[in-house]
């Protein structure tokens, strides 16, 4: 025995304090403390610890020292950055759909193209209710998911997904607000990358995945920091998470 508490503990811890966190229940910049979080998952503190190193290793929460941990605070740089990386990944995976995919996942994938759009549209239509916009951020997740998955690489896929979940993190509840994309964007993507041609297919989605960039980044550090500062900023970590 190693002392170690079984792996489902700290998976189910990982998976419950990582929902809360992608659903926006634990804002960015929110404190996380070890000992509320296993009361109220109702576990030892140790499952707990072991779940949010694992959210820091994914870059969901950071700790400081006499800080303690909290959901992690994106600088411009780093938006920027992960869009580069999101970009160079998601322009692969769109040529490899082209050449991997089959008749029956390009058929899904414009079904999938036409729902997000619908759920877009309703999003710049005025319907700000937080679990609808959480199902369009899911559910624009899960259309480039699918690009990703039909690209025939594992590897690629694996890093894709991480890379999505970070930037899942800070558009959710900014984007679907700034991004007034035209009402055919997904759709229009989708015909591109069931056209045939790889140097197309990553024209395409290169501008899909640079669109009203700037204007995102802008979003999510105004509205980041404002929620920091309105907690207290550094001093308000310290009393809401110590390290424990």
């Amino acid at each position: 025995m190693n002392g170690s508490p079984p792996a489902t503990l700290s998976e189910d811890a990982y998976q419950a304090i990582r929902d809360r966190i992608l659903r926006g229940m634990f804002p960015i910049g929110s404190g996380l403390s070890r000992r509320k979080l296993a009361t109220m998952l109702g576990m030892s503190q140790l499952p707990v610890s072991e779940a949010l190193q694992r959210l820091e290793s994914d870059g969901l929460v950071e700790t400081k020292a006499r800080a303690g941990t909290r959901v992690r605070i994106p600088a411009p740089e780093d938006i920027r950055d992960s869009y580069i990386l999101r970009e160079a990944l998601e322009t692969q995976t769109a040529r490899l759909f082209v050449e991997n995919s089959t008749s029956e996942q390009r058929r899904e994938l414009r079904r999938m193209a036409g729902h997000t759009d619908v759920l877009f549209n309703r999003c710049v239509g005025g319907d700000t209710d937080p679990e609808f916009l959480f199902e369009v951020h899911a559910y624009h997740l899960e259309f480039h998911m699918h690009v990703a998955q039909c690209s025939g690489s594992k590897a690629l896929m694996l890093a894709f997904e991480k890379n999505q979940v970070l930037i899942f993190n800070w558009l959710f509840d900014v984007a679907v607000h700034h991004q007034k994309r035209p009402p055919r964007s997904h759709r229009d993507l989708s015909e591109v990358l069931c056209g045939g041609d790889p140097e197309a297919a990553d024209r395409a989605m290169r501008n899909h995945i640079r669109y009203g960039l700037e204007e995102i980044i802008s979003s999510i550090v105004t509205r980041t920091h404002a929620r920091w500062r309105a907690n207290g900023g550094e001093r308000a970590a310290a009393t809401l998470a110590p390290v424990e």
